[in-house]
C-alpha cells in the first residue's frame, strides 16, 4: 500500500511538470502567431538597435585603435604609463576579486542556509553599491582616510597611505563590486536547499567538509559566473577610482583612467589602444558568460529531474 502511494505521489508529480512543460510550449508557440510583418519589424528594430549601441561603438574602438597601423598600437600598449596602468589594473582586480569572492561565499551560505535576525538587512546592504553612485562610493573614503577624514590623522602619524594609493583603489573598487559573487550565488543555493548539506552532516561530515565536498561543486559554476562579472567589473571601474586615485600618472592610474587622460591629451591611438584591452575583456567576458549561463541552465534542469 505505501508502495502504491508513492508511486502515484511520484506520477502526480511527473504529470504535473509535464502539465507545466506543455503549457510553456504553448505560450511559445502562441507567441509566434503574430503576422510576419510585425515579427521582421521587431527583428529588425532590435537589430537596428544592437547595431548602433554596441556593435558599431566596438568596431570605431578597434578602427581607432588601428588607425596608424599595427606597430603603432604594440608601440602603445609597450609605453610605460600603458603597462603601469595595466598592471595596476590586473593587481586591484586580483585584490577585489579575491576579497569578493570570499564575501560572497560567506554571505550566500549565511543567508541561503540559515534564518537569523536581520537577514532581510544583510540582503539590503548587500544591494547598496548598485544604488550608490560610484562616485559617492569614492567621497565616501575620502571621508574615512583622507587628509581631514575620521582616520586621517591617525594614519598620518603612522605614515600609512590608503588615498592615493593602491590600497584605496582596491578598496573603492571592492565596494562597487561586493554584490556580484553574492547575487550570483544567493539564488542558486536557495533553489538547491538544504537537503543534501543536511544528509552530509546527519552522516558525520563536519561543517567544512559539507561546505567542500556537498555545496562548493553543486555552485561551481555560479561561482565562476559571479567572479567572472565581478573581475569585468572591478577592470572597468571609472568613478571610484577616478576619486581616490589622485591621478598620479605612472602610478595610480588604471586603465580606465589612463583612457580619459590620453583622449583629453589628444593621443587618440594609445587612448583607444588601452580602451581596445578593455573592449576585447568585454567581448570576451561575454562569451564566457553564455557558457557558464549555458552551464547553470544544465544544472538547474537536471536538479529539476
Amino acid at each position: 500500500m505505501t508502495m502504491q502511494i508513492a508511486d502515484t505521489v511520484s506520477l502526480s508529480a511527473s504529470d504535473a511538470k509535464a502539465r507545466e512543460k506543455a503549457r510553456a510550449a504553448a505560450a511559445r508557440d502562441s507567441l509566434r502567431t503574430e503576422p510576419p510583418a510585425v515579427r521582421i519589424a521587431i527583428i529588425t528594430l532590435a537589430v537596428l538597435f544592437l547595431s548602433v549601441f554596441v556593435v558599431l561603438p566596438l568596431v570605431v574602438v578597434f578602427a581607432q585603435a588601428f588607425s596608424k597601423g599595427v606597430l603603432a598600437y604594440f608601440a602603445a600598449l609597450a609605453e610605460p604609463e600603458a603597462m603601469a596602468a595595466i598592471k595596476l589594473t590586473l593587481i586591484v582586480a586580483a585584490i577585489s576579486v579575491g576579497l569578493n569572492l570570499v564575501f560572497g561565499l560567506v554571505a550566500a551560505w549565511a543567508i541561503a542556509k540559515f534564518e537569523f535576525p536581520g537577514k532581510t538587512f544583510l540582503i539590503t546592504l548587500i544591494d547598496l553599491p548598485f544604488s550608490v553612485s560610484p562616485v559617492i562610493s569614492g567621497l565616501v573614503f575620502v571621508l574615512l582616510f583622507g587628509a581631514q577624514g575620521y582616520f586621517g590623522s591617525w594614519l598620518r602619524d603612522h605614515d600609512i597611505q590608503i588615498l592615493f594609493a593602491v590600497p584605496g583603489i582596491a578598496l573603492a573598487t571592492t565596494f562597487v563590486t561586493f554584490p556580484f559573487v553574492a547575487r550570483a550565488l544567493i539564488p542558486l543555493m536557495q533553489e538547491q536547499g538544504t537537503q543534501e548539506e543536511e544528509a552530509a552532516i546527519s552522516l558525520g561530515a563536519s561543517g567544512l567538509q559539507t561546505f567542500f565536498r556537498v555545496t562548493l561543486p553543486n555552485i561551481k559554476w555560479g561561482v565562476l559566473y559571479g567572479v567572472l562579472l565581478c573581475n569585468a567589473r572591478a577592470m572597468g571601474e571609472f568613478g571610484a577610482v577616478s576619486v581616490v586615485s589622485g591621478h598620479i600618472r605612472g602610478e595610480t592610474n588604471t586603465m580606465p583612467l589612463l583612457v580619459e587622460i590620453l583622449y583629453n591629451e589628444y593621443q587618440f591611438v594609445a587612448a583607444f589602444a588601452i580602451a581596445s584591452l578593455l573592449a576585447m575583456l568585454a567581448l570576451i567576458t561575454l562569451i564566457a558568460k553564455t557558457v557558464l549561463e549555458r552551464h547553470l541552465d544544465e544544472g538547474q534542469d537536471v536538479n529539476d529531474h
